[in-house]
């Protein structure tokens, strides 16, 4: 937003969808690019059963997720030794900087409210191509 515009407040509809560069596609949401937003961004993601996304990391961006359906396997730590399956109803902190790999083992669907500290959403993405052989 230019200095000389008036912040507002704004309804976004999710509608279109991009290409993260973890290998998922998530409905546009709150973002620097669709409101102007500052310090955050939200977005809906649903993994399709069997998907997984690449390793990668936040470099200076914490995520919070909540889950609405379905649950999500994530392997995360600085080789993705530590794992955790976060179910409907659960929320999922994940601190800058920390390697993760999310992915959906199930039959079914998982779908998920995601928001982070970067307005930008996709700016502060590293791939680790290096530990995505680590998780089967």
């Amino acid at each position: 937003m230019d200095r000389g515009e008036k912040a507002t407040c704004r309804v976004i509809r999710p509608g279109g969808t991009y290409d993260g560069k973890q290998g998922f596609s998530y409905f546009e949401g709150i973002a620097r690019e669709t409101v102007g937003s500052t310090g955050i961004c939200m977005h809906l993601l649903t993994i399709p059963p069997g998907a997984r996304a690449k390793a990668h990391l936040h470099e200076s961006h914490e995520t919070a997720i909540y889950v609405l359906s379905g649950e999500a396997h994530t392997w995360y730590g600085e080789r993705l030794e530590e794992h955790v399956v976060v179910k409907a109803g659960e929320m999922f902190y994940i601190p800058a900087g920390v390697p993760h790999l999310p992915a959906n083992l199930s039959d079914a669907p998982c779908s998920a409210v995601i928001a982070r500290t970067d307005p930008h959403e996709q700016e502060s993405v590293v791939l680790l191509p290096e530990l995505d052989g680590l998780v089967p």
